[in-house]
């Protein structure tokens, strides 16, 4: 199947169309979603996103199919794990309920656009320079091997988790209300403007937006190398997170076990990268620059690989008598496993 341009602009008319309407038709009126419209637009996106790879299949590309809907899945658990750190987020910052879809929403586009910039650097290094799949598959396994240690010691309290660098400094730089006005981003009060703590969520949001990316990109690139199958992956996996968030928050404290599903994955994909880069070496000091016969992870065993452990994971979460009770902080907030104190 060719890549062309009409095909790129299509899709990324479709992305720009699905964002421009989540906005005006379900968050422009702060309200809370209901269990069920949640879960009709959850399905719907997803509906989407599954749809979208059956266009390959039907114009005989199963290979990329494959990388897709395994970049999907991957991106989609990647994703997940996101509204953890989300929820910790906005619980530390008190957001109104009503008032949390608009900061989903912003965080979900913020994504997409710092992820897409990722893509574009990504796929650029990678046609200049093969060898990056070592650091690729390096950087995979730190993180993977970082997630697991951060999960064996409990987790960071959400007052850490939103405590970063670049809020202290917004703090620092930007005089702040201690009150929400609404959902506005600035209010005036006593005649001075200031910023609002719903502008102060948004920034903590796009900070951990920032950090995300450096794992969910090489996780993508380690399936598929294809910038088109790369971008759509994750733009899908992006789409109906919002809607996602208030379907499954009941559920997020029982997922005790997704952070070590996650860091095999990223293990796993971390070391088919360099699997692949051994594979294509060019490195003088490696084998004098030549390819070494290693064998190399087929598509169909990697979704295989991924879809199940996301099933073991989440079933495991779903049955252990730990995954029926929050785990709290001294605060009485819920405890995450992802941590942005690398911020």
């Amino acid at each position: 199947m060719e890549i062309t341009p009409f095909l790129w602009g299509t899709t990324l008319s479709l992305i720009i169309g699905l964002l421009v309407f989540d906005y005006v038709f379900h968050v422009r009126k702060a309200h809370t979603p209901t269990i069920g419209e949640a879960a009709v637009w959850s399905a719907v996106y997803i509906g989407i996103a599954l749809a979208f790879g059956l266009i390959f299949f039907a114009l005989g590309d199963a290979d990329h199919a494959l990388q897709y809907y395994a970049g999907y899945l991957t991106e989609k658990a990647l994703s997940v794990d996101n509204l953890f750190v989300f929820l910790v987020i906005m619980a530390s910052f008190q957001v109104p309920r009503n008032y949390q879809q608009k900061v989903l929403l912003f965080g979900i586009t913020f994504a997409l656009i710092s992820r897409t910039a990722f893509i574009v650097l990504g796929a650029a290094i990678i046609e200049r320079f093969s060898a990056v799949f070592y650091l690729f598959g390096a950087a995979l396994l730190l993180v993977a091997v970082h997630q697991l240690k951060v999960q064996l010691e409990g987790g960071h309290s959400a007052g850490q988790e939103a405590d970063n660098v670049m809020i202290r400094l917004a703090r620092r730089l930007l005089p702040s209300s201690e009150h929400y006005d609404g959902d506005r981003l600035t209010t005036r009060v006593d005649g001075r403007r200031l910023i609002t703590p719903m502008l102060l969520v948004m920034i903590a949001i796009a900070a951990t937006d920032l950090l995300f990316a450096f794992d969910s990109i090489p996780a993508i690139f380690g399936l598929t190398q294809e910038p088109f199958i790369v971008f759509t992956a994750t733009a899908f996996s992006l789409m109906g997170l919002r809607q996602l968030y208030f379907l499954i928050d009941g559920l997020l404290d029982r997922l005790v076990y997704l952070s070590y599903g996650l860091a095999a994955i990223l293990g796993f994909i971390g070391v088919k990268l360099i699997l692949h880069a051994l594979h294509e070496n060019s490195l003088p000091f490696i084998n004098g620059g030549e390819h070494l016969p290693v064998p190399e992870v087929p598509t169909l065993l990697s979704l295989g690989v991924i879809a199940g452990i996301l099933a073991v994971t989440v079933t495991a979460s779903l049955l252990s008598p730990a995954g029926r009770r929050p785990r709290t902080s001294d605060q009485g907030r819920p405890v995450r496993s992802r941590s942005v104190e690398k911020i």
